[in-house]
């Protein structure tokens, strides 16, 4: 009985650290994953700067309601994007007369810390900061709408630098402020300056904000940088109030231009693999689609086709497969990418947004109605929609670890799409 007696201990014992050592891995592998689902929006427009989520097996069947509200805070003016890392939230709004780069919980909601990024900017269209963070690391880079841009640490929001385009390199505040949102590249902070005489583009270092290099002359556009890779080269291709261009990530040299009528570009470039550029304004100047060619250790750029049949306005395009979803100012709109055919369209939002996801478009217009619907170019075809808001709505939605966050100059709301 004794050693039947100890047998069971030893079991029980055995037992016992199987479990721990089960558990122990068990959290490690939930906190990798929680982190894999958590970092997925870190940056303007997604992962890949493209408005395309990797997230798959989210509710397609809402009820009349909508999804379930996780919850839901007041927020002030801006129409600064929301950012995810860490199982946190990054973004900026103005309250009083001030405006903050805020960290909140992706639980909840709840402040974790706010940092000043300086006084309100007020203008007709809406106040407040219109750059989305960008979240690398152990830290968070966003830039103030009067120009001023800010490196702070991601768990405390101490700062840890900050540059001011206006003092340092003549750059103008443009009407609606500055709306770039800064992109990471290796060690490197990429952000469109405005600044004189070669200072419209500007590298730093993203540990010391240094200066790394600068280049081309050009007013400061509202548009967001993207990176690209043809022909083996890198490039970071930028989209400023007259030019298309394409840099050099490691030394600013200018690849390639491409002139665009003055005005309003706020859209981002798409790129369409394996060597085409997508731009896109509204205020009646339509879109283009570029081919990249390469001459040599030459890069060129040549115009496939030009159009009016695209003219986005606050928000960007979305590329799946071989066509382009996006608005054509007030109409949500399906061209053939290669030939800027025109599909389809349909009314009913208004201005608006759309990520893609799963093979659907979350898509939310200005007037505060959210929709779900397939990716198809044959025709639209709508899953669910309702109404979310009574509010302005011009901040495009972050969908992370199967959460939808949306906000309007008032308020955040996230959605449980789980």
């Amino acid at each position: 009985m004794k050693i039947e007696n100890k047998i069971d201990t030893l079991i029980r014992r055995f037992a016992a650290v199987l479990f721990g050592v089960w558990y122990l891995i068990g959290g490690v592998l939930s906190a990798e994953a929680g982190d894999k689902d958590t970092v997925e929006w870190s940056q303007w427009r997604g992962p890949n700067r493209d408005g395309i989520s990797s997230e798959t097996g989210f509710i397609k069947n809402w009820s009349s309601a909508g999804p379930n509200v996780l919850w839901q805070i007041p927020l002030g003016d801006g129409y600064s994007g929301i950012s995810i890392g860490h199982g946190k939230i990054y973004t900026m709004f103005a309250e009083g007369d001030d405006e903050f780069i805020i960290c909140l919980n992706a639980s909840d909601g709840e402040e974790v810390w706010r940092f000043r990024s300086g006084a309100k900017f007020t203008e007709q269209r809406g106040d407040g900061p219109r750059s989305m963070p960008t979240v690398d690391g152990d830290s968070v880079f966003a830039l103030a709408a009067t120009g001023k841009l800010y490196a702070l640490d991601a768990h405390d929001g101490k700062e840890l630098w900050s540059r001011d385009f206006v003092e340092e390199f003549g750059s103008k505040i443009p009407i609606w402020g500055f709306s770039s949102s800064p992109l990471v590249e290796g060690n490197l902070i990429i952000a469109e300056a405005g600044g004189k005489d070669g200072k419209a583009i500007v590298a730093f270092d993203k540990t010391s904000g240094d200066v790394v290099w600068t280049n081309h002359t050009d007013d400061v556009g509202y548009s967001s940088p993207i990176p690209v890779d043809f022909g083996g080269v890198r490039q970071i291709i930028f989209l400023t109030a007259r030019t298309l261009l394409s840099v050099a990530p490691a030394d600013g040299q200018i690849y390639w231009k491409y002139s665009w009528p003055e005005g309003i570009n706020i859209a981002t470039p798409i790129f369409i693999p394996d060597d085409k550029i997508f731009i896109s304004a509204s205020y009646d100047k339509g879109a283009v689609l570029l081919r990249m060619t390469a001459d040599g250790d030459k890069i060129g750029i040549e115009e496939v086709w030009k159009s009016r049949v695209m003219k986005n306005h606050f928000n960007s395009s979305v590329l799946q497969g071989d066509y382009l979803y996006g608005f054509d100012n007030a109409i949500l709109t399906c061209i053939e990418a290669d030939t800027g055919e025109e599909q389809w369209r349909h009314r009913g939002f208004g201005k608006g947004s759309l990520l893609l996801a799963d093979g659907y478009f979350i898509i939310l217009g200005e007037g505060g109605k959210l929709a779900l619907a397939e990716a198809s170019p044959s025709e639209y075809r709508e899953k669910a929609r309702f109404q979310l808001f009574d509010d302005k709505c011009w901040t495009v939605p972050t969908l992370a670890g199967g959460k939808l966050y949306l906000r309007t100059q008032k308020e955040m709301v996230c959605l449980d799409l789980r």
